[in-house]
């Protein structure tokens, strides 16, 4: 009986020889870890056993490199995994330690449902605290804030962190609060914008986090950047980048000349309405951005560029300037997923 398959998708794969960091289609079974060059390959490029093995998440062995977790076998080989972002991180590190759980105590994979507690438990669940602040209404609210001839883009303030932990009765009192935001800041929920908190983040003040006005924090995927005095051409090419976040992930994208396809990490923006690719593997400036204002997007059941073996969950998005782009999901559900918000975008955004 062959082992049932928990969970799939697209992650970047650091290599074990070359060191160089490539898009791998991944499959985590109940008892080990298999990856492949594309979803429609037979046979894996790899296997990495479960049982024996340590998860350690986040990883921060790669600088700049964010949403990195490590896994090291029995044989200490480890195993280097990029997610696209933190919520599909946090997912595929749940159940690979769930499974690695089970595989030592004999059990088989099954998963609960879960229901949120009210009351806080006695180990933080930072990852649930996270997605709480982020809450469209209830949650902390992004700013564009000035300092030194500065403007923060979708940023807050650290005072305004531990006001919102104390008014959501997440913590107790403003000491609990800064212990709370230290490990948020640590784990990578929370990032440091400016000099003072990036200061304080490595080291040179008493705690990590400040309860400061002046010290400016952002969520790791809010579209977050800094200017300064700009000419009026990159004040337009900013504009692009103010959207909010709507939906984000790693499809199949058809390149325009060579129509290769090629793993492209897309992140799809509001008000304005964009979708900027980026190369998976690294690199911060996006290769291009789609404008998706008036455009048509369609479910593709065929083309005559793409082999058979990759006809699966085509879409097709066409630009009000009649550019068109060939992308593919993984799944149905995700194709149908992405259609609908880029068909929100497309009409709400400008």
């Amino acid at each position: 009986m062959e082992p049932k398959r928990i969970r799939e998708g697209y992650l970047v794969k650091r290599g074990s020889v070359f060191n160089t960091w490539k898009p791998m289609w991944v499959v985590l079974l109940e008892d080990g870890i298999e990856f492949y060059k594309k979803k429609s390959d037979n046979s894996p490029k790899g296997m990495i056993p479960l049982k024996g093995s340590t998860l350690t998440s986040p990883c921060q062995d790669f600088g700049k490199r964010m949403f990195v977790f490590k896994i090291t076998t029995t044989k200490q080989q480890d195993h280097f995994f990029q997610a696209a972002f933190l919520e599909e991180r946090d997912a595929w590190v749940r159940d690979i330690k769930k499974a690695i759980k089970c595989i030592e105590g004999g059990q088989k994979f099954a998963r609960k449902s879960t229901r949120r507690s009210i009351r806080l438990p006695e180990t933080v669940d930072l990852g649930a605290l996270y997605l709480s602040m982020k809450d469209m209404e209830k949650g902390i609210k992004e700013l564009n804030l000035e300092k030194d001839k500065k403007i923060f883009n979708h940023c807050f303030t650290g005072n305004c962190v531990i006001d919102w932990l104390v008014s959501n009765k997440s913590v107790r009192n403003r000491q609990e609060g800064l212990m709370i935001a230290s490990s948020l800041l640590g784990e990578g929920y929370l990032q440091p914008a400016g000099e003072l908190s990036k200061n304080a983040a490595d080291g040179t003040a008493e705690n990590p986090f400040l309860d400061n006005p002046d010290a400016f924090y952002y969520f790791p995927d809010s579209g977050f950047f800094c200017e300064e005095n700009s000419s009026d051409d990159d004040a337009i090419l900013k504009e692009e980048f103010r959207g909010v976040i709507i939906k984000q992930g790693c499809l199949l994208k058809q390149g325009h000349r060579r129509k290769n396809w090629k793993v492209r990490k897309f992140i799809l923006r509001e008000d304005p309405a964009y979708m900027h690719y980026y190369d998976p593997a690294g690199g911060e400036d996006p290769l291009g951005a789609i404008h998706l204002r008036g455009c048509v997007v369609t479910s593709v059941e065929s083309n005559s560029d793409v082999r058979k073996s990759e006809e699966e969950n085509l879409f097709e998005i066409i630009t009000a300037d009649e550019v068109h782009y060939f992308l593919q999901a993984a799944t149905p559900k995700e194709r149908t997923e992405w259609i609908k918000a880029i068909q929100v975008a497309s009409r709400t955004g400008k």
